[in-house]
């Protein structure tokens, strides 16, 4: 799993740590993701399947894509199509994807790379490996995630980011042992490039075997880890949790996971995405790629799509 990797994480400066008078998250619940398939059949885990969409709340969906290794002429993708309502973050962590949208916004993202798209009042797009990818095949993993907009930012202008792997603030635990990349939002005094809308914290995070990493975190947001892979267990209470589960915490303002002591010989780090975000306790209407906050609006976004108001695929 390279993401981005750095020789010596020592040389990284830590991660701010909690006050002294921090209250430890604790575990609410462990589930574990089911298997399917999306876009033209390439193998996904539903992350946050079975779990309250109230715990969610302001993330809408999130899915881990592969990891699969293809063989030639196996690599798929999406065809296109529309959203509205929210945005979507496309995270790769190896091998490359390539993003077209209907504003002639995207580009190819690989290692550590990050698309963040703006859906906003409405964008047609298409997520596609390249086609020398699809020639040679290759190692296929990443992650997608919907995060829900305020009603106030509904209708807001569609955006694209092109977040390159290099830009993420990169921090460490104190003693070296857990590397943290920080995409978006605010972890004690870092900074991640992504911009939002809706205040977040997304953070991928290598544990290393015995390691225990421990974050400061917002206490109006709410938290969430899910295992990319490898096993640990999560919360001051070590709650196990392995690959393709995702805990949820409770309240509080300071977040631990820990690394088992032994991984196997192809995982013997903990990789976790850790996700936080403020609730935005709106009502939700979601019907396939639309999310709005009434029914009536979901009627509308298929009036416009339908009618070309979300522009037309481009090439």
């Amino acid at each position: 799993m390279p993401a981005i990797t750095v020789a010596d994480p020592l040389r990284l400066p830590e991660v701010d740590r909690p006050a002294p008078s921090a209250v430890p998250r604790p575990v609410r619940s462990v589930t574990t993701a089911p298997s399917g398939h999306e876009g033209e059949g390439f193998p996904v885990r539903r992350a946050f399947a079975g779990v309250d969409p109230r715990d969610l709340d302001p993330f809408l969906h999130l899915d881990q894509m592969g990891e699969v290794e293809y063989a030639p002429g196996e690599p798929k993708g999406t065809p296109w199509h529309p959203h509205r309502g929210f945005e979507t973050v496309t995270y790769m962590i190896d091998g490359e994807f390539a993003h077209r949208d209907s504003l002639g916004g995207g580009g190819l993202i690989t290692n550590g790379d990050t698309q963040w798209m703006t859906a906003g009042s409405g964008i047609l797009h298409i997520e596609t490996p390249p086609e020398h990818l699809v020639v040679s095949g290759g190692l296929f993993h990443g992650l997608q995630l919907w995060v829900n907009l305020p009603r106030s930012d509904k209708l807001a202008a569609p955006r694209y980011q092109d977040i390159r792997g290099t830009a993420v603030a990169l921090r460490r635990s104190p003693d070296g042992g857990a590397l943290v990349r920080l995409i978006a939002g605010d972890l004690g005094s870092a900074q991640g490039p992504g911009s939002t809308y809706t205040p977040i914290t997304v953070v991928h995070a290598t544990v290393q075997p015995g390691a225990e990493l421990t974050l400061p975190w917002r206490p109006d947001f709410n938290a969430l880890a899910y295992v990319l892979s490898g096993a640990g267990s999560a919360g001051t209470e070590r709650a196990p949790i392995r690959t393709g589960q995702l805990a949820v915490f409770g309240a509080g303002d300071a977040l631990t996971v820990q690394a088992a002591d032994r991984g196997d010989s192809r995982t013997p780090e903990l990789d976790v995405f850790l996700l936080g975000g403020r609730p935005i306790r709106e009502p939700i209407a979601r019907y396939g790629p639309f999310v709005m906050n009434t029914k009536a609006e979901i009627l509308t976004a298929f009036e416009d799509f339908q009618a070309g108001r979300f522009g037309q695929p481009v090439g």
